[in-house]
């Protein structure tokens, strides 16, 4: 709900720690590879050298940069600032099409929403729709390689725009409509590529579109038009494909968001966690030995919602038996295994204390206190609470240690009192501590594990009588909340069976 323009009124330190975020870095460098593919990359290189030959020794402005582009290229960038640069939000951007009885477009449009969250304006995009199949000739379904067999660039301005270049073109599996990432928007994918994904996500060929489909199937599950679950499973299918471990790491804490927060949460305690590990654990077992995707694997096991089988396994590991082929079980991955014993009440305060033991660090005094604060015990949460929210002396490493883990997937109903305490002693902390030192606690212990209406309520309720409030405050609790409204529309869309 709370957003900004990449270029904004810095009044106060305060703005400036809530405004260098997201939008200014990743949503600047997606505008700005937005304008190299609206003028043209050579136009683009050859407007620099007009600028920096104009300007050498001296100052200059966008406004100059913008008009050297405009000379190099022959588009007109008037508006181009205002555009990109001084309104909020996102496009999205959706295809509409028919298909003929042979399988080709018979009509091909581009559908653009009003930037949201923002005054809904449209831009103008510069992007390229590309097209998916099996290569011809090749055999068709899953294991045959999808890869581009058209691709159109053009300019999407208004609501809708035709694109007749491609009517006649046969309809492949996959259609993308901001291929390349030429633009910053929010891509939809139509019912057929959705169906695509969920067989057939690790069949594209190039990682680039593999990961355009990867980030507009998590923003559909995001704003309830992809079901959590077929989110998990297209996940735990595409995971075999994916040979960057950062890629990895990013889809296992999606999926483990999707389990948590957006699936239905009947589904997911009876079905949805215990598919997710043991998926993993058979990944596991056939991870390259020693691999970072092996180790991306156990990480993403000791942070999720357990059952006997696992469990068991890192007890195992923790005791050396039973490892995983050459795994390491080094400090860190033992506090981990710790945690994830701890917080589903296999082991507690003795185990931690031997452990703290073996790491006496200033980093394994860290983990204990992350471990102690998952001990699944309201006398352990009331600790935790306690010292992350009035022990002002606390360091901060260890404050944010313990409001890192607070909450976990198996505790959601041990933490329910702590909803009505956050909106109650929220506003004290903010006012005692710097912003610096608050907001942790804004943040991580906003309680979005109770994913009911009780606590947008509570929000809101809080956000009309908190008025007097500084307004980095109040921006932090509205997101907070937005997140859990997100959070429940996601449940609805994931128990929808239609």
């Amino acid at each position: 709900p709370s957003t900004h323009p990449i270029a904004c009124d810095i009044p106060d330190v305060q703005a400036v720690e809530v405004n260098f975020d997201g939008i200014t870095y990743a949503k600047g460098a997606s505008v700005l590879r937005q304008l190299v593919a609206y003028v043209g990359l050579e136009e683009f290189f050859a407007g620099l050298r007009i600028y920096f030959t104009r300007h050498a020794w001296a100052n200059a402005t966008l406004t100059d940069l913008l008009a050297a582009l405009e000379q190099a290229s022959g588009r007109d960038l008037s508006g181009w600032s205002a555009q990109w640069l001084e309104t909020t939000g996102l496009n999205t951007l959706r295809p509409e099409f028919t298909v003929d009885g042979d399988g080709a477009f018979a009509s091909f449009a581009v559908l653009q929403a009003g930037a949201c969250p923002g005054a809904g304006e449209r831009r103008t995009h510069r992007l390229a729709v590309g097209v998916y199949d099996s290569p011809r000739g090749a055999a068709e379904g899953p294991g045959s390689a999808l890869v581009r067999t058209h691709r159109v660039e053009l300019d999407v301005s208004e609501e809708r725009t035709e694109v007749p270049e491609l009517v006649g073109v046969p309809a492949g599996q996959l259609v993308l409509v901001n291929d390349d990432d030429l633009t910053y928007c929010a891509m939809r994918l139509d019912a057929k590529s959705l169906a695509t994904l969920v067989d057939r996500i690790g069949d594209i060929a190039e990682s680039l579109p593999r990961s355009l489909c990867w980030s507009a199937a998590w923003e559909m599950t995001r704003e309830a038009e992809f079901r959590a679950r077929d989110f998990v499973a297209v996940v735990l299918s595409g995971l075999p494909a994916e040979t960057e471990v950062g890629v990895v790491q990013r889809l296992l804490a999606q999926a483990q968001t999707a389990l948590s927060s957006y699936a239905d949460p009947t589904w997911a305690s009876e079905e949805g966690w215990s598919r997710f590990t043991s998926t993993l654990m058979n990944l596991l077992s056939t991870a390259d030995p020693g691999s970072d995707h092996q180790l991306a694997l156990v990480n993403a096991l000791t942070a999720a919602l357990l059952g006997k089988p696992e469990l068991d396994a890192m007890a195992g590991w923790l005791a050396g038996n039973g490892v995983p082929e050459a795994l390491t079980v080094d400090t860190d991955l033992r506090w981990r295994l710790l945690q994830a014993l701890t917080a589903h009440g296999v082991m507690g305060e003795d185990e931690i204390v031997v452990e703290q033991e073996r790491d006496a660090t200033a980093t394994g005094r860290r983990q204990a206190e992350r471990t102690r604060a998952l001990l699944p015990t309201p006398a352990a949460k009331e600790r935790a609470w306690q010292r992350a929210m009035h022990d002002d002396e606390l360091p901060n490493a260890i404050s944010e240690a313990i409001i890192g883990c607070f909450s976990h997937p198996a505790q959601k109903q041990l933490l329910a009192p702590y909803l009505d305490r956050y909106f109650t002693e929220i506003a004290d902390v903010w006012d005692r501590r710097t912003s610096e030192r608050a907001q942790p606690c804004v943040l991580g212990l906003f309680p979005s594990w109770v994913v009911e209406q009780r606590c947008v309520d509570a929000a809101s309720a809080w956000l009309e009588e908190a008025s007097g409030h500084p307004p980095a405050l109040r921006r932090l609790v509205s997101e907070g909340r937005a997140g859990v409204a997100r959070a429940l529309a996601a449940r609805v869309c994931d128990a929808d069976d239609s």
